[in-house]
């Protein structure tokens, strides 16, 4: 998405368009609101019942036990906005019903309005921040959204992903130069193959050193791509930050990770569901034949048991990424569902990785995360109390974003107080 074709289309009827589509206060907020929510779960581990939640401009400045409130969300559980740790934001289908990709013939305005739809999907889901690994098109959609200029969760992104197992380690250490001038939050590192032909290693540890190397030396985090337990465990001795996926993860380096204090973002099942449910979206491009569907159909079940075993692993940081694409968006918390309901994860822990964890993970603990005095108003409402019935993050009804309401399904914003 190039910024002359967003000054020239999303500037003007896209972005007025959805914008005339928000609730009261969306467009812009001053002075002090405040929701009342039957319980808070404040990302830390904490419960606060019949609570209610202060914002001035776009900062929490109090929580309290006050009955007047701007916004009653009786009956409701009030979180900090949740945070995914790798969904890929601009992923879409086209016109025809098929996954976008360069050269499919849609044109660079279908692009943009697309990538803001989905943008839009995934704050209606409750998620007001992600982390996009891997798209250029990333930048623009990121700044416009941060400017106000259209809605969306705020984004981090690594623009695009390193790959290239042919390059030197002085070519690599350049690039992630290049990717720093270029405006990226963090560095998205191939180390293996995709889980649809085999996951094996294709990154040396002498690359993932420079790599990552370089990466510190500039202040970005790596978010490295590993699926083979060789892969993974190169990138942890290559002191990369994160490690993304790891469905063939030995119990040794899930150990490993935990003395080193790497993260790890494993997935629970949305990404294979929503491969194997919209196949015929995907079928015939790449690695999208019988192969990979096999492949996906076989990662469900492995998937299960690595994050079992992460979760048993003491010490070891965990992160709460989807791996969102197209046909996902808006459906993020599926991965909670999946872990309380079929991994047997902790309700309260699934919430804090998917809030506080993630925040801390990329570096934010300080900013978005958990609701406190000081933080960014970044809150979502869920009808019931997911720590009883973890479905209930399906049915978000509130979503404020900087002390913003993008969303508000159950009551009229009385008059600021």
């Amino acid at each position: 998405m190039k910024s002359a074709v967003g000054a020239r289309f999303l500037g003007t009827a896209a972005a007025i368009t959805i914008l005339m589509a928000l609730p009261p206060g969306a467009r812009a907020q001053n002075g002090t609101v405040s929701i009342r929510a039957s319980r808070v779960i404040d990302g830390r581990g904490n419960v606060i019942e019949n609570a209610r939640v202060v914002v001035s401009g776009s900062r929490i400045v109090a929580v309290d036990h006050e009955t007047t409130a701007t916004y009653d969300l009786t009956g409701m559980t009030l979180l900090p906005g949740f945070i995914d740790a790798h969904d890929h934001v601009d992923w879409h289908f086209n016109n025809e019903g098929r996954l976008h990709r360069r050269g499919d013939g849609e044109d660079e305005v279908e692009a943009a309005l697309s990538s803001a739809g989905e943008a839009w999907r995934i704050l209606q889901g409750g998620f007001t921040t992600v982390q996009s690994p891997g798209s250029a098109a990333d930048r623009d959609l990121r700044d416009w959204i941060a400017s106000g200029r259209i809605p969306g969760p705020r984004i981090l992104t690594s623009l695009q992903s390193l790959s290239n197992a042919s390059l030197s380690a002085d070519s690599l250490r350049r690039l992630i130069q290049d990717r720093e001038r270029a405006g990226a939050d963090v560095i998205k590192i191939f180390a293996s193959e995709s889980i649809r032909t085999g996951g094996a290693q294709t990154m040396s540890l002498a690359q993932l050193q420079a790599m990552c190397g370089e990466a510190t030396a500039q202040g970005l985090r790596t978010l490295v791509h590993a699926h083979s337990d060789a892969s993974i465990r190169a990138a942890v001795m290559a002191g990369c930050t994160q490690i993304e996926h790891g469905i063939f993860v030995a119990d040794s380096t899930l150990r490993l990770m935990a003395r080193r204090g790497t993260w790890f973002d494993p997935q629970c099942g949305l990404v294979f569901h929503n491969y194997l449910d919209n196949w015929s979206h995907f079928e015939g491009l790449g690695n999208y034949n019988a192969e990979g569907k096999a492949s996906m159909e076989k990662g469900i079940g492995l998937a299960l048991d690595g994050y079992r075993r992460a979760l048993a692993t003491p010490g070891l940081r965990i992160a709460y990424g989807t791996d969102a694409v197209a046909g996902a968006h808006g459906r993020e918390v599926e991965d909670m569902v999946c872990l309380v309901n079929e991994v047997g994860a902790d309700p309260m822990r699934v919430l804090t990785e998917a809030t506080s964890a993630n925040a801390e993970s990329m570096g934010l603990g300080d900013r978005i995360g958990s609701i406190a005095p000081g933080m960014e108003a970044d809150l979502v409402a869920v009808v019931g109390n997911p720590l009883q019935d973890i479905t209930t993050v399906r049915n978000v009804r509130f979503v404020m974003k900087g002390g913003q309401v993008f969303r508000n399904d159950r009551v009229t914003a009385a008059v600021p107080r």
